[in-house]
């Protein structure tokens, strides 16, 4: 049976899973897993290299069954959070951006940031970027790089480990003790900064962004790149992180470093004075 036909034998399931009947078969998740953990299961499944998913891709990625990944499905494209193209695929909805435009440890955090990330950007000419901290990981709010700047794997929205670039050592350094202890107890050498070859050094590595109040990391793979980054805070809260990155060869450290952290102070006094509050993390913690 192919996509769109098993797709168009649910319809009259659909219809009675949205009016309230109960359907029989496939109704409760897995293992008592919530519907709603396994909606983000399904969303989870796109990436920037896999934008576009087949029903099939779809519950290979997500390591949901088939039939429980259509269902998912059609009730995701049925709120706008999938849409379903010509050929049978299916790609993120327009109305996963409209509800994430609300995140104000995103938009509202950007919205304030831009206009200093601009003037940072013009006077390095790198790449500038601006991350908040996610349970474990950094996630990049906004991304300003020149056309002709060295290459990176970093995109806005995308995921970073704390412990591989300046804006997480950052927030992983002012974080929780218990995610600074969780990261360093099962850090990998080789995955983060070329003087982190391990926890004891990943632990004075953070020591040291605390008493500085920035950090400075330098990476040869897959490129040789080099950071400064600096906290951005609202009150006595460090919400964000922001830095430069650059090649490592002739890497102004006296330059950038500066630069960086006026510029992240500036921003953290535009929050203060506009009262927007960019809200911590708390959940999880």
């Amino acid at each position: 049976m192919g996509d769109f036909d098993e797709w168009n034998t649910t319809v009259s399931e659909a219809g009675a899973s949205h009016s309230g009947a109960r359907v029989r078969r496939g109704g409760r998740p897995a293992e008592g897993q919530p519907v709603i953990d396994r909606a983000f299961t399904l969303l989870g499944a796109f990436d920037s290299d896999h934008r576009a998913l087949s029903l099939a891709d779809l519950a290979h990625r997500s390591g949901i069954p088939r039939s429980s990944a259509l269902r998912l499905a059609r009730s995701l494209v049925h709120v706008g959070a999938l849409e379903r193209l010509g050929d049978g695929r299916f790609v993120v909805g327009l109305r996963l951006l409209e509800t994430a435009s609300l995140a104000p440890r995103g938009h509202g955090l950007r919205s304030v940031a831009m206009p200093f990330m601009d003037d940072l950007f013009h006077v390095t000419r790198q790449h500038v970027l601006l991350a908040v901290r996610d349970q474990a990981d950094a996630l990049l709010v906004e991304r300003l790089s020149a056309r002709d700047a060295s290459p990176v794997r970093y995109r806005v929205g995308g995921r970073l480990p704390l412990t591989s670039t300046g804006v997480g050592l950052v927030l992983l350094a002012f974080a929780p003790a218990t995610v600074q202890d969780h990261a360093i107890a099962t850090y990998q050498p080789g995955t983060g900064d070329d003087d982190i070859r391990g926890p004891a050094d990943l632990r004075r590595a953070l020591a040291e962004v605390r008493r500085g109040d920035y950090a400075v990391g330098r990476q040869s793979e897959p490129w040789r790149l080099s950071t400064v980054a600096a906290p951005v805070r609202d009150g006595d809260e460090v919400v964000a992180a922001l830095s430069v990155v650059a090649p490592t060869g002739g890497f102004p450290d006296a330059g950038y470093g500066p630069a960086v952290r006026a510029t992240a102070r500036a921003i953290s006094r535009r929050l203060a004075q506009d009262g927007r509050r960019a809200i911590p993390l708390t959940r999880g913690e």
